[in-house]
């Protein structure tokens, strides 16, 4: 596989895990395409369900515990003329639309097992409500589906047990992803651009924020509560937009798991869905521009939205630093890192976490790409990509492959500490420092793995994306198996709608989660033990502190 191969060359493959994580991360987490749902008038047929929207009435489908409606247009198709364009109103329609099937996956390369979407008309989103809503208007949750933004799709992730247990409204929005969604080019600037380019995946995300406040009340929703919730690339999307000024006031609270929010100082690999300078972004669009044949900057612009091959696009989406946000100017005046630190950011409640072991899942889909075992040889030769040769010798001695099942699992356990728990320490005390901050860590060490992934030989722990399973139906994910994982899943369920509901995750009858205090505790969320626990000794942080840049 082209993509993939490219990844792995001589040399390169410590420096490139980043990228390789994006895209097996997006293959794991994906599934086949499927097709948007016309408008006409349908016959009505036992448990469908109408709702009128501002563009026209939709028909989804009821069961025994909540009402789904899917594939419900919120902006115009992105193509032609609207390829790298703001979003723009979705066009009305008479009659009634069915809304009973998910709408097109936006354009995207395929990964390791999933097929490519070559669909750019693809801005829909899915509402799953409880069966019954009455007359008190739910507290509404807009899901931001992850993938690296280059894969993915709303569809991935059912929401009926979410939002019939949690009594909320879901809303679960697609955005344009890779090239289309995330294109930094001088030529794209202004005109149909509302911003600069770089983040039009992001503006789609907020146009569908725009929708929910239109729209909300249709479903049962409160439009004056809103939480926006992500995980990976949704997370680091959750981010961008409390750093985002034009985001304020379209939401109310905020769920970040598993992010990467702060530029490429930790990154384990290329930067590929960091929030980047614009001028490092401009750079790759400039290149990819080039090699599309369309580098004369005074038609360049004509020029790309003229390529009819969606495909040939949609293979440049991971090239070079691939796609993110884009920070300076336009959407993203000032980083997430920045806006944190400094307070300039959208002060809303903040729940924010990892999962103890996020890396194991890079690793073992590492292995099983390149069909190479992680050897203690191969484990000293990464770290010595990523960290000074003083450097090294201390993580070598902090982290010996002795003390771990395989070299595997020391790599993995290296990268958790250095590239997610540590940082995400960091984040929660800027945060808190201007807004509460409700921190967690994701820890059943007994998480179920993927159906279409062998297991690597060490322990999967609670790997990253483990927790999306308690919280959603997913297809590539089992699902809580143990009495036990039930039970987490439905107090993870109760801890992430009450806090959508007030701002705090505490409910009678729960163990009580402490606010962020600016040490290292924060919830350990497992299937022992529900409380406090110590995550920045947990992960040395006060030893990675010790440790310089990467080399």
């Amino acid at each position: 596989m082209e993509l993939l191969d490219r990844h792995h060359a001589p040399g390169r493959r410590t420096r490139r895990l980043g990228g390789v994580v994006v895209l097996l991360t997006a293959a794991l987490l994906s599934s086949s395409i499927v097709g948007g749902g016309a408008a006409g008038a349908l016959s009505p047929d036992r448990g469908d369900t109408v709702v009128q929207t501002d563009a026209g009435a939709v028909r989804g489908r009821v069961d025994s515990t909540a009402r789904v409606f899917q594939g419900i247009p919120y902006a115009a198709p992105p193509e032609g003329d609207l390829r790298w364009a703001s979003p723009q109103p979705a066009e009305p329609w008479r009659g009634v639309r069915d809304a009973t099937k998910p709408g097109n996956r936006c354009a995207q390369a395929g990964g390791v097992i999933d097929e490519p979407s070559t669909a750019e008309d693809c801005l829909f989103l899915n509402v799953t409500t409880p069966r019954a809503t009455g007359k008190r208007k739910l507290p509404v949750m807009v899901w931001i589906h992850g993938n690296g933004f280059i894969n993915g799709a709303a569809s991935l992730y059912g929401a009926r047990r979410l939002a019939a247990e949690g009594d909320v409204i879901v809303v679960s929005p697609n955005y344009r992803l890779g090239i289309f969604g995330f294109l930094t080019h001088p030529a794209l600037d202004h005109g149909k651009a509302r911003n600069l380019s770089g983040n039009f995946g992001l503006e789609d995300q907020q146009a569908a924020l725009r929708w929910v406040r239109r729209n909300a009340a249709a479903f049962g929703g409160d439009p004056g509560n809103v939480t926006i919730f992500g995980e990976s690339a949704g997370g680091t999307s959750v981010c961008a937009q409390l750093a985002a000024p034009t985001s304020a006031g379209l939401f109310h609270r905020a769920i970040v798991q598993s992010a990467q929010c702060t530029g490429d100082k930790w990154s384990p690999g290329p930067p590929t869905w960091f929030p980047l300078p614009r001028a490092v972004r401009e750079e790759n669009g400039l290149k990819a521009a080039a090699e599309l044949g369309c580098a004369d900057p005074a038609t360049a612009a004509a020029c790309l939205r003229d390529k009819k091959d969606v495909s040939e696009l949609a293979k440049l989406s991971d090239v070079g630093v691939g796609s993110g946000p884009t920070v300076g100017g336009g959407f993203l005046p000032l980083s997430p890192e920045r806006a944190f630190a400094t307070g300039r950011f959208n002060r809303v409640p903040v729940m924010q976490g990892t999962t103890r072991d996020e890396h194991h899942l890079f690793t073992a889909a590492i292995e099983v790409a390149t069909e190479q075992v992680t050897t203690p040889e191969s484990y000293r030769e990464q770290l010595a990509a990523l960290f000074s040769p003083a450097d090294l010798r201390r993580v070598l001695a902090r982290y010996p492959v002795a003390d771990f099942h395989s070299a595997g699992e020391a790599l993995s356990t290296v990268v958790t500490d250095w590239a997610w728990g540590c940082p995400a320490q960091g984040r929660d005390r800027a945060l808190a420092a201007h807004t509460p901050v409700y921190a967690y860590e994701f820890a059943d060490e007994t998480a179920p793995w993927f159906s279409t992934l062998p297991e690597p030989n060490f322990p999967t722990g609670a790997f990253h994306g483990a927790e999306l399973q308690y919280l959603f139906e997913d297809e590539q994910l089992p699902g809580p198996q143990t009495p036990a994982q039930q039970r987490l899943s439905a107090t993870m369920i109760g801890y992430w709608t009450r806090f959508a509901a007030t701002g705090n995750p505490n409910g009678s009858g729960q163990p009580r989660w402490t606010p962020f205090q600016g040490d290292g505790w924060v919830q350990s969320l497992g299937t022992t033990t529900i409380g406090r626990t110590d995550r920045g000794a947990e992960h040395r942080c006060a030893f990675w502190k010790t440790i310089g840049s990467p080399s």
